[in-house]
């Protein structure tokens, strides 16, 4: 009888997992045929041809009289059994077009950025128009490499309030935090290196290591920060040697890391020699009381990511990163390469916001709308009966599954139908064809009726017991 084909592929699939993952490392020995067999309940020849399966794609070597092994190969799949670089970055693509749709009768759930009343006392259109009388010039000239050096030295104060010190010639201005995270990518990264990330983690983040050539590894994201122990065992099995994280509201999970939790992870970091990228893009949605690698670090073996998209206006496109002065000026040399200059409007703009008189009483006004709003969508979806990873006090993100909804990304199918679009939870995760029951939830819009009536629609109704 020959063998399955669908059992031997599940068995295959199991172990590839395994072996891209870093659970198995290379050169280790897999099980027996016979205890696979135990394990599974299907015939010796699947097992045998799961086992060709993953030696023709060179994951496994047998070797005679001793059993099959993770090959040396494993860490650079096949180009043939793989998918380009360019197709495996765009499984994101079609997430990102959800967060950039603007139709103002689709509910966004699943977005990525604030409401826009949210940051409408920021008074935008008085300040572009002082901008543009005062800096009329500079709108016919590039920009310094490192962006607008008066907005880098407030910074430079900024980061001090989160207990980073940076002075200005360590800090590069960006076109927001995704155009800082593509810069270091550049810098940082050559094809075929091995990344490790938050897993579930920023869905764009991992389009962007793919489209460079890098091999994407998760580390598995818990409500109180990374996991430290499968952290150390991926970076002494695969040898990466950087690490992009949030360790403040993560995106999607909305967790922050404990202060033991992040004490641990440089620990490893330092012992290693790995650098830690650190995107804290929604800083000021809140506290400044909380752990920050780079605010224990002091960007030793830290880079450290942030923007005004969520606290000042997403159309400004204004981020920056925070480095070791040697590393500040590579990555502005890459951001040469890549874009010339930033826009100096745009960084006058943020920085005349910034320096604005009632800005300060502005953020503290944004956190606490921040605040009841996590409060209210926590009980909104409670209420509607979903699980949450972690309930922080102050988020944009709430990551939640409904034990009646195993397939996040089918209830977002029919959601779309009442123009409600969420973001299915398996677009944050490596391997976007996995089924997951979570989705990311963001608290601004939650709170909307129209979320909950279109949910009870879907939701099945409970059985009512018979006369």
């Amino acid at each position: 009888m020959q063998p399955t084909l669908s059992n031997a592929n599940q068995v295959a699939s199991d172990l590839r997992q395994q072996i891209t993952d870093g659970t198995c490392a290379i050169g280790e020995r897999l099980p027996s045929i016979r205890r696979l067999v135990a394990q599974y309940g299907f015939s010796k020849n699947t097992i045998v041809d799961a086992y060709e399966r993953l030696i023709a794609s060179g994951h496994v070597e047998a070797r005679r009289g001793s059993g099959y092994y993770v090959s040396q190969r494993s860490a650079e799949p096949p180009a043939e059994d793989e998918p380009s670089s360019l197709d495996r970055a765009l499984d994101s693509v079609w997430m990102m077009r959800e967060q950039l749709n603007n139709d103002p009768q689709h509910l966004a759930v699943g977005h990525g950025i604030p409401p826009g009343q949210w940051l409408a006392d920021n008074r935008l259109e008085r300040i572009q128009q002082r901008v543009s009388r005062v800096a009329l010039e500079s709108m016919f000239q590039y920009g310094n490499p490192y962006g607008y050096r008066p907005l880098r030295d407030l910074l430079e104060r900024k980061l001090a309030g989160f207990s980073i010190q940076a002075r200005a010639n360590q800090i590069v201005l960006t076109f927001g935090a995704n155009e800082a995270l593509d810069i270091v990518v550049r810098c940082l990264m050559r094809p075929g290196d091995i990344a490790l990330v938050d897993e579930p983690g920023y869905y764009p983040l991992y389009g962007k290591l793919r489209l460079h050539g890098t091999t994407v590894v998760g580390v598995p994201r818990e409500a109180d920060g990374p996991d430290v122990a499968t952290f150390e065992r991926l970076v002494a099995t695969t040898k990466a040697k950087v690490f992009f994280t949030q360790s403040v509201g993560q995106n999607p999970t909305g967790s922050d890391i404990s202060p033991a939790k992040a004490f641990r992870l440089l620990q490893v970091a330092e012992k290693y020699g790995v650098t830690i990228v650190e995107n804290d893009a929604v800083a000021d949605l809140k506290p400044t009381a909380v752990s920050r690698l780079s605010s224990l670090d002091q960007l030793r073996r830290t880079v450290y990511i942030g923007s005004f998209t969520k606290s000042v206006a997403a159309a400004l496109r204004v981020g920056f990163i925070a480095a070791d002065a040697g590393l500040a000026e590579r990555l502005a040399d890459v951001k040469m390469l890549v874009h010339v200059s930033t826009s100096e409007y745009a960084e006058r703009t943020v920085d005349a916001v910034l320096r604005a008189p009632e800005h300060p009483r502005q953020l503290v006004q944004l956190q606490q709308q921040v605040e009841r709003a996590t409060r209210h969508a926590a009980k909104v979806l409670t209420g509607l009966g979903a699980n949450l990873f972690c309930t922080p006090s102050h988020t944009l993100y709430l990551w939640a599954e409904f034990p009646w909804a195993p397939d996040s990304l089918a209830l977002a199918k029919n959601l779309l139908k009442d123009k409600v679009a969420l973001a299915p939870g398996a677009f944050f995760g490596i391997d976007a064809r996995h089924v997951s029951a979570w989705s990311r939830y963001n608290v601004g819009y939650v709170v909307d009726p129209k979320f909950a009536r279109s949910m009870l629609q879907y939701r099945p109704r409970k059985s009512t017991p018979g006369p």
